[in-house]
């Protein structure tokens, strides 16, 4: 997208634009995040991204009552070559080194509220309600199975889909970030005496697997936890052999506010075209995504089964 100099180098002049892009660089942020990195009122910050965005070197998205901005890919070069100097610059303002650390803290407490969450139920899952989670649609991954294989299952939680899988795959790498979810499936996985299931603690976004090294990964309603789920799949991309497969079951888009709160979802899901999209910058191809669950009761969630191979 063009974007004009003029207006650009207008725009640059200003200290706080000049904050809200050094922290929208490298991550999509809802403009309350902004406003507590910044300490700016809500107004004002609103303000300010607004006319970044209509200049196009920011993007835009509503996730349920909340917005989210970030750099706009399909920026000029030229737009971007200014935006590098002006980032440079952006270093000498006197509170970047603050912003840079309130940055950390947000995100990090994205990740704590999930964690938090996760801790409290490990050992319950089986028993407790989780939107999409579904026999129909753990079914329609399960019919995609045909052989054994190296699995890895991202963001596993205590494992229940890795449990059953692994009375038949060749190994199955389970990662998860709660530590108590871990020890919980250690336990059922040696309990039952499932050898060839290990459970790993880690971020799906940097799952600790070698590059190169599975048949298949699979993300189970795990990705709408993600903070960064583009970070997830790329990460997916890596660990894949060549040829290897990803299965992803997650929830269609949604409207449902509370899920934040209720299962500390960081996404109201994702549309079949963001998902499609997503797959699609992280490498994979022969993508297919379907929706193969319907929920009767309100608010009626919907699941979405994708996949992919990695070239």
């Amino acid at each position: 997208m063009k974007v004009s100099n003029l207006k650009l180098l207008a725009l640059l002049s200003d200290q706080t634009r000049l904050r809200l892009l050094a922290i929208l660089e490298n991550q999509e942020l809802s403009v309350a995040e902004c406003q507590e990195v910044l300490n700016t009122g809500q107004s004002r910050i609103s303000s300010h991204l607004s006319q970044l965005k209509a200049t196009g070197i920011l993007k835009s998205r509503r996730d349920g009552q909340r917005i989210f901005y970030r750099w706009n890919p399909e920026m000029d070069a030229n737009a971007r070559h200014l935006l590098d100097i002006a980032l440079q610059a952006a270093q000498e303002i006197p509170s970047a080194g603050h912003d840079a650390k309130t940055l950390e803290l947000v995100l990090r407490k994205r990740q704590q509220q999930s964690l938090q969450y996760f801790n409290t139920i490990a050992g319950r899952l089986g028993k407790n309600y989780c939107p999409g989670r579904s026999w129909e649609a753990v079914g329609h991954l399960l019919v995609q199975l045909c052989e054994p294989l190296v699995i890895a299952d991202l963001g596993a939680g205590e494992g229940l889909l890795s449990q059953m899988l692994a009375l038949r795959a060749k190994k199955i790498i389970a990662v998860d970030i709660s530590q108590r979810m871990v020890e919980v499936g250690s336990e059922l996985a040696k309990k039952h005496g499932l050898d060839r299931l290990e459970y790993r603690l880690g971020d799906l976004e940097n799952p600790p697997i070698k590059n190169d090294s599975v048949d298949l990964v699979i993300l189970s309603q795990a990705l709408h936890h993600s903070i960064q789920p583009q970070r997830a799949l790329d990460a997916a991309y890596r660990i894949l052999k060549k040829k290897g497969r990803i299965c992803i079951l997650d929830l269609n888009e949604h409207n449902f506010e509370k899920a934040r709160e209720l299962y500390a979802d960081q996404w109201l899901g994702f549309s079949e075209a963001s998902l499609f999209q997503m797959l699609q910058k992280a490498g994979f191809r022969d993508i297919k995504i379907s929706i193969v669950s319907k929920e009767k009761e309100a608010p009626g969630f919907q699941t979405i089964l994708a996949t992919g191979h990695k070239s």
